[in-house]
């Protein structure tokens, strides 16, 4: 049987080419009567040694040694490549319970399975390969079992739509006595449904003779423009003959013909010749805004630079004494009258300042008081004597001691920010004792 299986199997792959002409072929609903052989042993013998030691020592089982069976089918076709099967067998044999002995017991096996077969070519072809799985399930001396049945065969068409099939089932057991054996079938199908026959398409009537052409119409010129309508391309609408019948374009909107328009390609006013107003000085605004016109200036101050009213060199919304002529270092504001940071000293060594440091502070002092909208920040240097922590505390408490007296002099304490910056701001060389006096400072800064 597996040789008559192979045989089949290797003809249809050498005559697949020798098919019937036609169209999309999909399976009728075929019924099937065929012969099968159920064979329990040679599943037995492949699973305790091995598919190969079987096929050598030739131990298949025999065609004498099969029981047999009947069975029938229903087939009908899904897709060209694809049908699937209802099928139905009953024969006489000794079902091997698994796991349990034999008992030498003969009873009709019945099998009941439904299956899918993918054909490798489709029923247009004399010989077809393919491939089957489904579930199933048996009924022998009142033990029901489940399987799976999975194998193949060959698809002989032997005239129109009828067929010899050859086909092999392994059945694999789904319940757990069930057991693994062969089924060997062989049978001949038949549609019991007829063919779909097409109609062929109704001839189309005659088409109608063309109708009889008018006379060709006499010239119009719709808008009067001169140009007839068949030639002119705005027909509604008076033009000339450089435009093919159309107007002047004014390509950007402004009411200003592209033939008279100086920027074309932006709106523009009649009295510039359909440019934008101009700004000749670039600053954004446009010279019928601009009091300034060509000067760059800010919006805000109508296209005019930012005024500085004290005429100081620093405009206004920079400087703190916009109404006082002044001086970039202050702001804007009048230097303090003889004022000399460097004379602003301490006693050595110590916070406290020296007469002749708290005559020079009472300079700034006056300063702060004839512009009580400043606000100042006093920095304290160090040279590089001594340890930098202990400096950098000197630096601050020496700040924080020129504040404690200009506050004490009538200066608001908020208006005075003090800060300590040790020996991290050297103005000159701390190897020499010029240098080093000069880096022992304070510095007066106006703040923002």
């Amino acid at each position: 049987m597996r040789k008559l299986l192979l045989g089949l199997s290797l003809i249809s792959l050498v005559f697949s080419g020798y098919a019937q002409e036609g169209s999309k072929i999909i399976k009728r609903p075929t019924l099937t009567f065929y012969v099968s052989g159920i064979d329990f042993q040679t599943p037995q013998d492949i699973r305790s040694r091995s598919l190969a030691s079987v096929t050598g020592d030739k131990d298949w089982a025999k065609l004498k040694e099969l029981d047999l069976a009947l069975g029938f089918s229903f087939m009908k076709g899904i897709s060209e490549n694809i049908d699937y099967s209802v099928n139905f067998s009953t024969g006489n044999t000794k079902y091997k319970v698994r796991g349990l002995p034999d008992n030498n017991k003969n009873a009709f096996l019945h099998a009941l399975d439904a299956s899918l077969h993918l054909k490798l070519l489709s029923d247009k072809y004399y010989f077809v390969p393919y491939l089957s799985a489904g579930v199933g399930a048996s009924l022998w001396n009142s033990r029901f079992e489940a399987f799976a049945p999975l194998g193949g065969g060959v698809q002989i068409k032997i005239a129109p739509d009828n067929f010899l099939f050859t086909n092999f089932q392994y059945r694999v057991p789904v319940t757990q006595t069930a057991n693994y054996h062969f089924l060997y079938n062989v049978g001949f199908g038949s549609p019991i449904a007829k063919a779909k026959v097409q109609e062929a398409p109704k001839p189309l009537p005659p088409p109608p003779p063309p109708p009889t052409p008018a006379p060709p119409p006499a010239a119009v010129d719709t808008d009067g423009d001169g140009i007839v309508d068949d030639q002119d391309k705005c027909p509604t609408e008076k033009g000339t003959v450089k435009y093919q019948g159309c107007p002047v374009p004014d390509s950007d909107n402004d009411g200003i013909n592209d033939e008279e328009d100086k920027c074309p390609k932006v709106k523009g006013l009649a009295k510039y010749q359909g440019c934008p107003i101009p700004d000749t000085d670039k600053d954004g605004v446009n010279d019928e805004e601009d009091k300034c016109p060509n000067v760059p200036g800010l919006a805000r101050y109508n296209g005019c630079p930012i005024p500085d009213v004290d005429n100081d060199g620093i405009n206004d919304e920079e400087d703190k004494c916009p109404t006082v002529p002044g001086v970039a270092e202050y702001r804007g504001c009048p230097a303090p009258k003889n004022f000399d940071a460097a004379n602003v000293l301490f006693a050595t060594g110590s916070t406290a300042l020296v007469v002749k440091g708290k005559t020079e502070l009472n300079k700034f002092v006056d300063f702060l008081k004839e512009n009580s909208d400043i606000k100042i920040t006093v920095a304290g240097h160090t040279d590089n004597t001594g340890g930098a922590a202990l400096n950098q505390k000197l630096s601050e408490k020496r700040a924080a001691s020129v504040k404690t007296y200009m506050v004490s002099k009538g200066v608001l304490t908020d208006r005075i920010t003090s800060v300590g910056y040790g020996q991290d701001k050297p103005m000159a060389d701390n190897k020499t004792a010029e240098g080093r006096k000069a880096n022992r400072r304070v510095e007066f800064t106006i703040d923002d």
